[in-house]
């Protein structure tokens, strides 16, 4: 399943919200904290996202191209496994992200939403 969203934000401010891990959450509802040994968008970084109070979803960044502006990373939430591909490009209004969520059929749509509102927020000035 792949999320797109478009804004007037430059891709380079966008792609600064990604690699600042302290950021995410001022632009994902979702996200209330990001716990890990460092703070820079990176392969191998890894922790825990805390959503709600109380439910933490641990991750594992696979890879980043910091020229191409795109990233992969796994989530672990229970037995629920979910790999997410980022991307931000170019676009005449500014730019435009994608996320293409791969894992098992029922979490996607699940997923889907608060995700959707994260790549709008994402995209803002």
């Amino acid at each position: 399943m792949t999320l797109r969203a478009t804004g007037r934000a430059r891709p380079e401010l966008v792609w600064q919200r990604y690699v600042q891990v302290d950021r995410w959450a001022s632009w994902s509802p979702q996200i209330r904290a990001v716990r890990c040994v460092g703070r820079r968008l990176a392969p191998g970084l890894s922790g825990t996202v805390e959503s709600v109070p109380g439910v933490r979803v641990a991750f594992l960044v696979e890879a980043v191209d910091h020229e191409q502006r795109t990233w992969t990373w796994r989530v672990r939430w229970g037995p629920v496994r979910l790999r997410l591909h980022h991307a931000v490009r170019p676009h005449p209004r500014g730019s435009a992200t994608s996320l293409t969520m791969t894992g098992p059929w029922a979490a996607l749509p699940a997923y889907a939403p608060p995700a959707l509102l994260a790549l709008r927020r994402l995209v803002r000035p």
